[in-house]
């Protein structure tokens, strides 16, 4: 667990920081429409990913290679292990100059993530948690307190950017009955250790990139939290464009109550 930590602040001291609110003319590309990547990225995720092979010499599924090679996400139901790795969580806010970006990894075996690792550059807050074991921030665990009772008192956040507009509308409508509802931070990095520390009630996210997911999920779920889909079922590392839809929460009648009233069931 110690070693993927140092893997992920080293490869991030390295190729990440020195180019925050630092990154030259021709550093910044355009990988789609709309999300850009950076030097940065593809320079950390090479490190991670030759660092954590010979950690654990299982295949890498990397967000920029996945965007370079779509096929390369297979492993994650081909093989019996993979890393996941995320170089730069928030690649929109390091261009921007905003200190909220993480570097992610995770480790998948038959499918389920057993190990997983959130590194906060700015603040110098390291996050991990193990299947089974718990969670930790800067190694101590992390244990999370209970939220207020009421949902007019609850903070969270709805991630409407891939919804279209009737069901943007409708769960803007209904995420009235919540105290604080917010866009996110735009960073699942920082997002999931909201819930995890007890700062933040619920997220609910539509697209769900596993390299964005995998790590906080557990994070959570280690705290005793929730990350589930919508049905109900446990979240589970897929590979792009297989499930969309995910409701976090910092325990189980959170997360019910959340889904009642962002989906309208209540009477």
């Amino acid at each position: 667990m110690e070693k993927v930590a140092e893997i992920l602040a080293e490869a991030s001291a390295e190729a990440v920081e020195p180019r925050f609110r630092a990154l030259a003319s021709g550093e910044v590309m355009e990988k789609a429409p709309g999300e850009v990547v950076t030097v940065a990225d593809r320079e950390a995720e090479r490190i991670i990913a030759r660092r954590l092979r010979e950690l654990l010499p299982v295949p890498v599924v990397g967000e920029e290679a996945v965007s370079a090679d779509p096929s390369l996400a297979r492993a994650l139901h081909s093989e019996p292990a993979v890393w996941l790795v995320d170089p730069v969580d928030g690649t929109s806010n390091f261009v921007a100059g905003r200190p909220e970006f993480a570097v992610m990894a995770s480790l998948v075996r038959s499918g389920r993530t057993v190990a997983a690792w959130i590194w906060q550059p700015v603040t110098g807050t390291a996050y991990s948690a193990e299947l089974g074991s718990g969670a930790w921030r800067d190694g101590r665990r992390l244990v999370r307190a209970p939220g207020p009772a009421s949902p007019a008192e609850w903070r969270g956040s709805v991630k409407s950017r891939f919804l279209d507009p009737a069901e943007h509308h409708r769960l803007s409508t209904n995420a009235r009955a919540f105290g604080t509802v917010t866009p996110g931070l735009r960073s699942a990095g920082m997002e999931y250790p909201l819930i995890a520390g007890g700062e933040q009630e619920f997220i609910l996210y539509w697209r769900t990139l596993p390299w964005d997911h995998a790590p906080g999920s557990l994070l959570v779920t280690e705290c005793g939290g929730v990350s589930a889909r919508l049905d109900g079922s446990p979240y589970r590392p897929e590979a792009p464009g297989c499930e969309d839809g995910l409701l976090v929460a910092g325990d189980q009648a959170t997360w019910d109550r959340t889904r009642e009233i962002l989906l309208g069931l209540t009477a």
